[in-house]
């Protein structure tokens, strides 16, 4: 039998203790696996028993005893419940489009679970333990990522997994795809047999656009702290006040993201000699005036993508709080429905399958997204144009500059990076359409938006491999032949120096880029900002 990929890292699930962000990130990723406290296992023995009371009463219960969305006016009998409920993953499994990654697909499964292990879905231990057992032995489900409208929760995409644990779709384990059943007897298990709502259970919950979400709060907070590191370092290159950073700013406008933007761009121009920290203005020789005008003084004030850093990083943290505290409370949510109250001995019909939280909260990171795209765009774009770096050569080419092009092209791929972004960056969770024969006449869309928000993300990291590459070449030839210390810039510049040149050389002759480009955005996206 295969062993499992994280036997020695588990989070516990007790039904009330909330699995935090980090925690489902690293699940996600396959560095941990999840397990059931006795507190949790009794909740969902509770409900269980009080399905299968009602069931024996002949109760009449959605999706149990009744056909599904405008069909539940028909009666199932009870005795027709293993196929009413594959029925129910074979007509949503119509999903099209590309696969989700496996990433993904462990993180919409890790959402299944967390839901699940609330106690109020009503399904049985051996299934939850099914489902454990697939998330340790990391077989990943195939999931298309088109279908779902987010309103009765991820039905189609839901169901392409449920699909695989009947054993009959395909499935990637061990770096291969092949048919489920023979990935679950590899790993000494047989294909799920469905039992009362259990289908439902499966199938009916908002755990796709929270997956994706939930990893998109990780990956965004990642990408923020490399785009202020960049950021400081760009301000190291232009000799950048600093006193538009100053503390008493966000004093004065007290955004907590705006305060936290403050304290990281200090810290990490900390020991710098580059930056302008002179605070009074300085005074006006008032005998160089001719008719009351003194020409071409040095500017008071630095271009907004220095001087207004810490408003437009500050908003984007916010934003990234808020995203964060709805993601995170998604994740800890029941989304199914009907839901049960074992010790209540209540079941309740409603719609807490409905992903409007995600979607707003996912068209609100989405716009951020965009928003850091167009600052670090700006900032290539300043520092590669001679007239505006204050003496760098153009597009940071040190030799033969006309013979060769040094950033040039990779200055455009920045723009055309960002003008892709923005021609994406309608909001989806506006996009009602109604369906399912206008039984869901107002649906959310969250799942669109977390995928939105997830490409835009992909995209951010590719604009934070040029700004990597062009904000190191920056700092080199404003250093000479000296190293970066001695010529005055920080150590957390220096440090973002030495992490890139382990991966990237700097440029001399021209060479093609993008494939360096490509490569320098997994490694940013999988690594944390040096010099924190």
């Amino acid at each position: 039998m295969q062993t499992s990929i994280a036997e020695a890292k588990l989070f516990p699930l007790d039904g009330e203790t909330p699995l935090s962000l980090k925690q489902f990130f690293e699940v996600s990723e396959g560095s941990a696996n999840l397990a059931l406290s006795p507190a949790a296992l009794a909740k969902m023995e509770a409900s269980r028993a009080l399905l299968d009371r009602m069931v024996a009463e002949g109760r009449r219960i959605y999706g149990v005893t009744t056909g599904y969305g405008p069909l539940a006016c028909h009666h199932v009998e009870p005795g027709y419940a293993e196929e009413l409920q594959r029925n129910l993953i074979y007509h949503l499994a119509s999903g099209v489009g590309p696969e989700y990654e496996r990433e993904e697909t462990r993180a919409i499964l890790t959402a299944r679970i967390v839901s699940l292990s609330r106690g109020h879905s009503a399904i049985r231990l051996e299934t939850m333990d099914f489902l454990l057992r697939c998330l340790e032995h990391d077989i990943v489900p195939v999931v298309p990522q088109m279908g779902t409208v987010g309103a009765s929760g991820d039905l189609t995409p839901l169901a392409h997994m449920a699909l695989a644990w009947l054993g009959e779709s395909d499935v990637k384990w061990q770096g291969r795809r092949m048919p489920a059943h023979q990935a679950l007897a590899a790993c000494g298990m047989k294909p799920l047999v469905l039992s009362y709502k259990e289908g439902l259970a499966l199938v009916n919950g908002t755990s796709a656009m929270t997956g994706v979400a939930a990893r998109n709060a990780v990956l965004v907070r990642r990408a923020t702290e490399w785009a202020l590191g960049w950021t400081a370092c760009y301000a190291e290159v232009l000799n950048g006040k600093a006193q538009a950073w100053d503390q008493r700013f966000a004093d004065l406008r007290p955004h907590p993201g705006q305060k936290q933007a403050h304290e990281i761009l200090l810290s990490r121009i900390t020991g710098s000699q580059r930056m302008d920290r002179s605070h009074q203005p300085p005074v006006i020789a008032l005998h160089l005036a001719k008719e009351g005008v003194i020409s071409d003084q040095a500017l008071l004030q630095d271009a907004y993508s220095i001087r207004c850093a810490p408003q437009i990083y500050g908003a984007v943290l916010d934003v990234i709080d808020f995203h964060d505290r709805i993601a995170e409370t998604e994740l800890n949510s029941v989304t199914d429905n009907p839901i049960f109250f074992g010790e209540d001995e209540d079941v309740l019909h409603g719609g807490n399958f409905y992903g409007q939280h995600i979607a707003f909260a996912s068209d609100a990171l989405h716009m951020a997204i965009v928003k850091m795209a167009i600052h670090i765009e700006r900032t290539i774009a300043r520092i590669t144009d001679p007239r505006l770096n204050d003496g760098l050569p153009a597009f940071l080419q040190p030799r033969q500059i006309g013979l060769q092009s040094g950033f040039m092209g990779a200055q455009v791929t920045a723009s055309a990076i960002v003008a892709e972004m923005r021609s994406e960056a309608m909001p989806a969770s506006i996009q009602s359409i109604p369906t399912n024969a206008n039984n869901q006449d107002v649906v959310p869309m969250g799942t669109i938006a977390a995928r939105k928000a997830r490409r835009a993300l992909d995209h951010l990291f590719r604009l934070l491999a040029i700004d990597a590459m062009v904000m190191t070449q920056a700092m080199e030839l404003r250093a000479g032949d000296a190293s970066l210390a001695q010529a005055g810039f920080s150590p957390a510049a220096a440090a973002m120096q030495d992490w890139l040149r382990q991966f990237n050389p700097s440029l001399g002759n021209d060479r093609p880029l993008g494939t360096e480009i490509e490569a320098l955005s997994m490694r940013i996206k999988q690594s944390i900002c040096p010099g924190i």
